[in-house]
């Protein structure tokens, strides 16, 4: 008994090390996900990092395999790992968009929910605008150049320009060069592909919106930071008036 307690003892103080605790709730599986969760969260567990063996784990925390396997399980459901026959289990990507992602049909048919989205991007695309200003290379600009002649071409045969529109919000989100505005602008943007693309087939939308794209770009052009912010705070306000109508000004307001 003494010499089992000393090797269990060993195995806790092993586990403490790396910041493993003993499980001592009755629910165990739920304790072991809640200490990986936590390892995920301050990235002592990053995206593609390989978990150790069950057998490993089930010493670390002084629990059975089973618990383990049962904890995995867990996480995989909650798409925080992935279990690969044969290789082990994987730390997943979790990226915003993922996040974001299982929303998008009920703020689809929630008005207040797609107004809150009009408001994310009032307070986001101008400051993104401004940044776009001040950082994006030549080419970057060209590139909006290039998409917005597109645009025009497509307005002139009387399409919407829908996609170099969805394609402009993304080469200044690109160009402001911060990752994680890119990736939050992606998610508003496909959340609110449909409103887009209604006000978009409203009559003369698509030159409004081609014209308010034109103001954007040249602000950015000059390196007007607060000029490009204006400009994009007009457009997306002006967009957000059409599909909202009257409650959008509501919004504001609140």
């Amino acid at each position: 008994m003494a010499a089992a307690d000393a090797r269990r003892g060993a195995r806790g103080s092993g586990g403490r090390e790396m910041g493993i605790e003993p499980i001592k709730s009755t629910r165990i599986y739920e304790e072991i996900v809640r200490q990986i969760k936590a390892m995920i969260a301050e990235g002592r567990l990053k995206s593609g990092d390989q978990l150790p063996p069950e057998r490993d784990l089930a010493e670390k925390f002084v629990v059975s395999r089973t618990s383990v396997r049962e904890a995995l399980r867990a996480l995989e459901s909650l798409g925080l790992v992935e279990i690969r026959p044969g290789e082990g289990t994987f730390v997943r990507e979790v990226s915003v968009e993922a996040l974001i992602e299982p929303l998008a049909l009920v703020m689809a048919s929630q008005r207040a929910a797609i107004g809150e989205l009009f408001e994310a991007r009032r307070l986001l695309e101008p400051s993104i605008a401004g940044l776009a200003a001040r950082r994006a290379t030549p080419d970057e600009v060209a590139e909006m150049e290039r998409i917005l002649e597109e645009q025009a071409k497509e307005i002139a045969q009387g399409r919407t320009g829908l996609g170099q529109d969805a394609l402009f919000h993304a080469a200044i989100a690109s160009a402001a060069h911060n990752q994680a505005i890119t990736r939050v602008v992606h998610a508003i943007m496909d959340l609110l592909a449909q409103c887009r693309e209604d006000s978009l087939n409203t009559p003369g939308r698509p030159e409004r919106s081609h014209q308010d794209h034109r103001r954007v770009l040249e602000a950015i052009r000059r390196r007007d930071e607060t000029a490009a912010a204006n400009a994009m705070r007009d457009h997306v306000t002006a967009v957000e008036d059409l599909v909202l109508g009257q409650s959008g000004s509501t919004l504001r307001g609140r």
